[in-house]
């Protein structure tokens, strides 16, 4: 594999750029890795594996995408987008506020399916086993999911504030979806989302 580097999840799509078929083509393997993916987790993940994975050979994917972490990156990507559309559609007009929104996202994420979170966790395991294949991992993450969780905060706040409330949020949400694999009963979870909704809601009231 070739080092990880911090391109946007489509960066390695090159020679066919411009082309529809070309694009059409690279979305269906693609997805059909993704789901490969999110059955069998990224243990031994491979060019080759891939390829068996899409019905096609390594070679071909070498055409669409510029090697195995590249298109580790962009799997990810997919599957964190998979995700952010379970919190979304968890979060209604019925939510108008920041703790409402906070509350129902978390119960969709809560509620996803088992793999996907153990994925998504031996995802940014392996950004900090070995950062610098896979530093983008990591930092993807938080790109992916701050402009969601800054949504969420009220209109007429700063910038600043959204941004600072947001993190803080994603923070404290990683380590329960942590803690809900690695626990038995969950509790640690519950009971910390709670506080993090008292924390919210004392933020969403302060001036």
């Amino acid at each position: 594999m070739d080092n990880a580097t911090d391109e946007p999840a489509r960066a390695g799509y090159r020679r066919s750029a411009g082309s529809p078929r070309g694009e059409a083509r690279r979305r269906e393997l693609l997805a059909k890795i993704t789901d490969d993916v999110a059955e069998n987790g990224l243990v031994d993940f491979s060019l080759r594996r891939a390829a068996r994975a899409a019905g096609t050979t390594h070679k071909v994917l070498l055409y669409h995408f510029e090697g195995a972490e590249d298109l580790l990156r962009q799997v990810v990507f997919a599957l964190r987008e998979r995700r952010i559309g379970n919190a979304l559609a968890a979060v209604s007009a019925e939510a108008p506020t920041l703790a409402g929104r906070v509350r129902a996202a978390w119960a969709g994420v809560r509620d996803e399916d088992t793999q996907l979170r153990r994925v998504l966790d031996q995802a940014m395991g392996l950004a900090m086993y070995d950062p610098g294949r896979y530093a983008a991992l990591g930092r993807g993450a938080s790109q992916q999911y701050l402009p969601t969780l800054v949504s969420f905060c009220p209109e007429h706040w700063p910038e600043r504030r959204k941004l600072e409330v947001a993190e803080m949020i994603l923070a404290a949400l990683r380590g329960f979806l942590v803690d809900l694999l690695t626990s038995p009963d969950g509790e640690g979870a519950a009971a910390g989302f709670a506080a993090l909704l008292r924390a919210v809601e004392r933020e969403e009231t302060a001036p």
